[in-house]
């Protein structure tokens, strides 16, 4: 085989392998790959780096607990619930997971931070550790203002950086889409740290201590 046929040959195969990738991927990828829309102002840019992964690998048998945020009876603030949830090997499965047991709610006489109804659509993490997550509309249905919606936003975010190390930012996406804020007034075009300055310490919902959160999750640039 001549340098030119080899040459052809290869080009043939990287061809037919992003034919692949576009017709294997998951159905709102393409975001990835489309000019990011600004609500506000701000230039936010989406991690051209992300790698879809299965969402499947959930071992029924094995549990984990965590710390799930929801907002205290007071309204001051977070207030952390421990939970116990199906391990799997995959972090995209175990990260669905953990949102889905925020919408469910919490069992301890805390105050739900998503509205009901709130499906999870879509979560896929980055090698850059941005998790993104994809709620449906309903997750926008908050009553309250600017403190309910700030709260909802850092449930979801706190709830999975906290528990999970490869985790350093969240993106939350509505309906497969970029959007500003859920009710104009926190920006959650971005990908968000966790802020632990939400979080009421000393006031977990078992009682106990809330513990001492990790440096790089301490509080939000």
């Amino acid at each position: 085989m001549t340098p030119r046929q080899a040459n052809v040959l290869t080009a043939v195969g990287l061809v037919a392998l992003l034919a692949a990738v576009s017709l294997t991927a998951p159905r709102w990828s393409a975001l990835l790959r489309e000019p990011l829309v600004v609500f506000d102002g701000g230039e936010p840019e989406i991690d051209s780096e992300a790698t879809p992964l299965p969402s499947d690998g959930v071992d029924t048998g094995r549990r984990i607990s965590v710390r799930l945020y929801f907002e205290a009876p007071s309204g001051e603030g977070l207030v952390s619930e421990e939970r116990e949830i199906a391990f799997s090997e995959d972090l995209t499965a175990q990260l669905r997971t953990v949102v889905e047991e925020l919408v469910r709610g919490p069992t301890s006489g805390l105050v739900p931070t998503l509205p009901p109804g709130t499906r999870v659509l879509e979560v896929f993490v980055t090698a850059r550790g941005v998790a993104y997550v994809s709620l449906s509309a309903e997750a926008t249905g908050l009553p309250g203002g600017s403190r309910e919606e700030l709260l909802t936003v850092y449930s979801v975010v706190n709830s999975l950086v906290v528990n999970f190390p490869a985790v350093s930012r969240v993106q939350i996406l509505v309906e497969d889409r970029m959007a500003s804020s859920f009710a104009g007034h926190v920006d959650v075009s971005r990908p968000l740290p966790a802020d632990m300055t939400q979080v009421v310490f000393g006031a977990r919902a078992d009682g106990s201590p809330e513990p001492v959160p990790p440096a790089s999750a301490e509080t939000r640039p």
